[in-house]
C-alpha cells in the first residue's frame, strides 16, 4: 500500500501552485481541491537523506523551481524515484491520487528538460534513464490474434488501446524531450541510452497501441541521427527484426513504423553506396515482399525500394527480379499492390538494366494481362499510360512484342471485362504504331501457331475416337 506524505501547510485552493503543462501534453482534469501546496516550510528541509529513504513512498514535493540551486538535484532524484513506482491502470479507482502525483511529476520533469532550466549532471541522466526504463520496458500483452486465433489485420475499430497510455505518453514525452535537448551531451548520454537500451526499444515496436508505437518511431529515428556511434547497431537490430518476422513468425506490429524510419536512413545513404546496404535491400527488404500481410506494410516498403532506385539506378534489376521472385499467384489485392510498385520501379530504370530483365519481367505481365480478375488485367495494362515505361518498351520492341503478343491477342477475343478489352485494343494499337512490320510478324507467327493448336486439337481427337473403337469391337 502506497503512503502519501505531505510536505508543508495546507493552503487555499487560489494558492495552490501548478507544475505548467506543455500545450502537446493531453488535457487531464485534476481534483484542485484535493491538492497540496507546494510551499516548503525551512524545517522540512529536502536532503539527501530523506530523500532516498524509502524509494516506495509516493509523496508531494516541492516545485524544483521553488527550492534552492544546492537542492536542485537531489529533489531532481526524488521525483525520479516517485515515478519509478508501478501502478495498475486498468482500474482508474485505485490509487487515483498517488497516480494524480505521479503524473503531475512527470509533466514537472517534462517542462524542466524541455527549458534546459536545470543542468543534468550524470548521476541525474543515470536515474532518468533508469525510471524512463522502469515505466517503458514491459511486458507487452498477449496479441489479439494470440486469443482468437485470427489470420487477419485488425480493422480500426478492433484496435487495442493501451488503458495505461495516458501515464505511458508522459514518460515517452520525457524521453523524447531528453533526446532531443541541445543540453544533452551526447558522450555522455550514451553511456545511459546504449544497446540494451535500444534493443529494448525495438522490441515495444511489436505494441499494438499505434500510439505507442509513432512515438517509439520518432524517438529511435532521433536517437539514430543524434548518436553516430549507434548507426550500425540500429540498423543491424532493425534487420534481426525483420529476419525474425519474414522467416520465422510473419507477426508483428510495427513493420510499418520501422520501414518509415528506414525511408529516412536510405534517403541519407551516401554514394557509392556501401556493401551493407546493398545487402540489406536483398536480405531483408525485398523479402518483406513475402508474407501474406504485406499489405500493412507495403506504402512504407514501397518507399524505401525506390529510394534504392533513385540512389543507385544499377539495383533496378535486383529490385525487379526480387519483386518477380516473390511475385504472388492467387493473391489479386496482393498483386496490384506489386504492380503498383512495379511502376513506381520503372520510372527510375535506365535502359541498360531494364534489357536485363525484360524477358522474366513481360513474361509475367503477360501472365497479369491475362487475369481473370480485372483489376489486376486493368493495372498491369496501365504501365502502357506511362511514358517512361513506354519509351523503354518502344526502344526494346523488337524483344517485348513476340513475348506480349500472344496475351494481348488472348484478352481481345476472350477477356470478360469490356474496360480490359479496351485497354487491350489501345496497347495493341500502341505496338503497331511504333512497328507496323515487326507488327505483322508477330501476328502470322500467332496465327500460325494457333492454326497449328488446332490442329493438335483435331489429330488428338481423332486418335481417342479410334481408341473408343478399337475399345468397342474388343468388348
Amino acid at each position: 500500500m502506497f503512503k502519501i506524505i505531505k510536505r508543508g501547510k495546507k493552503s487555499s485552493k487560489g494558492d495552490a501552485v501548478e507544475p505548467p503543462i506543455p500545450s502537446s501534453l493531453p488535457n487531464v482534469p485534476v481534483d484542485h481541491a484535493s491538492r497540496i501546496a507546494t510551499s516548503v516550510v525551512a524545517s522540512q528541509h529536502v536532503t539527501l537523506a530523506n530523500a532516498t529513504a524509502d524509494p516506495s513512498v509516493v509523496e508531494v514535493l516541492p516545485l524544483l523551481k521553488e527550492v534552492a540551486l544546492s537542492e536542485r538535484h537531489v529533489l531532481f532524484i526524488r521525483k525520479l524515484q516517485i515515478c519509478c513506482v508501478q501502478f495498475d491502470f486498468s482500474d482508474t479507482v485505485k490509487c487515483a491520487r498517488q497516480k494524480e502525483i505521479k503524473r503531475q511529476t512527470l509533466t514537472e520533469l517534462i517542462d524542466l528538460v524541455q527549458s534546459g532550466s536545470c543542468k543534468m549532471n550524470e548521476i541525474m541522466q543515470e536515474e532518468l534513464v533508469r525510471m524512463i526504463s522502469t515505466n517503458l520496458f514491459r511486458c507487452l500483452p498477449p496479441a489479439s490474434h494470440e486469443n482468437t486465433g485470427s489470420e487477419g489485420i485488425e480493422e480500426e475499430d478492433d484496435m487495442y488501446l493501451d488503458p495505461s497510455w495516458p501515464h505511458l505518453q508522459l514518460v515517452y514525452e520525457l524521453l523524447l524531450r531528453y533526446v532531443m535537448s541541445t543540453e544533452m551531451d551526447t558522450k555522455v548520454a550514451k553511456r545511459y541510452l546504449d544497446h540494451s537500451f535500444v534493443l529494448k526499444l525495438l522490441d515495444l515496436f511489436d505494441s499494438e497501441d499505434p500510439r505507442e508505437r509513432e512515438y517509439l518511431k520518432t524517438i529511435l529515428h532521433r536517437i539514430y541521427g543524434k548518436f553516430m556511434v549507434h548507426r550500425p547497431f540500429i540498423r543491424n537490430g532493425i534487420n534481426n527484426v525483420f529476419y525474425r518476422f519474414i522467416f520465422e513468425t510473419e507477426r508483428h506490429n510495427g513493420i510499418g513504423e520501422l520501414l518509415e524510419i528506414l525511408g529516412s536512413v536510405i534517403n541519407g545513404f551516401a554514394l557509392p553506396m556501401k556493401e551493407e546496404h546493398k545487402l540489406f535491400l536483398v536480405r531483408a527488404l525485398i523479402p518483406l515482399h513475402k508474407p501474406k500481410c504485406v499489405s500493412a506494410y507495403h506504402h512504407q516498403l514501397s518507399y524505401c525500394i525506390t529510394q534504392f532506385v533513385e540512389k543507385d539506378y544499377r539495383l533496378a534489376d535486383i529490385v525487379i527480379r526480387g519483386l518477380l521472385k516473390y511475385w504472388p499467384i492467387t493473391n489479386c489485392g496482393k498483386e496490384v499492390l506489386f504492380l503498383n510498385e512495379l511502376e513506381e520501379v520503372l520510372e527510375g530504370t535506365q535502359p541498360a538494366e531494364f534489357q536485363r530483365c525484360l524477358a522474366p519481367l513481360f513474361k509475367q505481365l503477360g501472365r497479369s494481362i491475362n487475369s481473370p480478375h480485372f483489376q489486376v488485367a486493368e493495372r498491369a495494362l496501365f504501365l502502357w499510360n506511362n511514358e517512361h515505361i513506354v519509351d523503354l518498351i518502344a526502344q526494346n520492341r523488337r524483344a517485348i512484342l513476340p513475348i506480349i503478343f500472344e496475351p494481348l491477342e488472348r484478352n481481345m477475343y476472350g477477356h470478360w471485362n469490356q474496360a480490359v478489352h479496351g485497354l487491350t485494343s489501345n496497347v495493341r494499337r500502341m505496338f503497331l504504331e511504333m512497328d507496323s512490320e515487326l507488327f505483322e510478324e508477330c501476328e502470322k507467327e500467332y496465327n500460325e501457331k494457333a492454326a497449328g493448336a488446332s490442329g493438335l486439337v483435331e489429330q488428338r481427337e481423332r486418335a481417342w475416337k479410334k481408341l473408343e473403337e478399337a475399345a468397342s469391337m474388343v468388348g
